[in-house]
């Protein structure tokens, strides 16, 4: 484990992570920060999910995934429900390979208005969760390392200190970007088990009608498509060849973890 200068309180990991890659990276950052006495984390998919409140010496580890270099709206919208008091942050945005262009600032900011101060910053590769073949298997060992590194570098500072950061990157106004207007597919292999109702962070898909999709609910997710047990749920094939379109060019071009502290 790390040694904290300025040791807190209470430490504490919060992530939206649909189909998996965000928590990896929140809680290999999270723990290697951690002391023996460990931290607590905090699921922002849960729909009724409780308010917290955090105090000046308590540090957060807060990750999001990246929907088209935006935060998802949902996951801001969760965020609200997470209230600092001049209380220490890390910023983690998950991308998978295109482009985090606003998120990471996104992310920043919202935390700066719930009263966190965010005194480091991540961007990390996440296998992406429209076209798993892009970033596939992200974060890897290597991507663990790396954020075990970054771990060293912050919690060398004084972290329940430590002023906000002011070199993150990306715009304001944040860039304009909307979901594709299309929603899961489901196969004839559903047996309608649930999993998918059960598990929906918003809801989307209806309780005793799992083979069926709200589209005003739904924000293209995937975590439905990542846990079906008999893989009965995808993204429609028109969606995924235009994804596969739009993304050919990074195919094989692998981008950099970016630590900011």
């Amino acid at each position: 484990m790390t040694a904290i200068t300025g040791k807190p309180a209470k430490m504490y990991t919060a992530y939206f992570s649909p189909t998996g890659g965000t928590k990896k990276a929140a809680l290999a950052l999270t723990s290697a920060l951690a002391d023996t006495d460990g931290f607590t984390e905090i699921d922002l998919s849960l729909p009724a999910l409780a308010q917290y409140t955090f105090a000046a010496d308590d540090i957060i580890v807060v990750a999001v995934p990246v929907f088209g270099g935006r935060v998802p709206a949902f996951a801001l919208q969760q965020l609200t429900a997470l209230h600092g008091q001049n209380t220490s942050a890390i910023a983690v945005a998950a991308y998978g390979n295109r482009a985090y262009e606003d998120a990471l600032l996104e992310l920043s900011d919202s935390l700066t208005s719930q009263s966190f101060r965010v005194i480091a910053a991540a961007a990390v590769l996440s296998e992406h969760s429209m076209l798993r073949s892009i970033a596939a298997s992200r974060p890897d060992a290597d991507d663990l390392a790396q954020l075990t590194d970054f771990a060293k570098k912050i919690s060398a500072k004084p972290l329940t200190e430590a002023p906000a950061l002011t070199n993150i990157p990306g715009n304001r106004p944040y860039k304009d970007w909307q979901p594709m207007p299309v929603v899961p597919q489901v196969s004839d292999s559903c047996i309608r088990c649930g999993l998918c109702s059960a598990t929906c962070p918003t809801q989307a898909i209806p309780s005793g009608q799992p083979h069926t999709t709200d589209p005003q609910k739904c924000i293209l997710c995937l975590r439905c498509t990542t846990i079906c047990p008999q893989q009965a749920r995808s993204l429609p094939q028109q969606a995924q060849a235009l994804i596969a379109q739009k993304l050919a060019p990074i195919k094989d071009i692998y981008k950099n973890n970016e630590f900011f502290c």
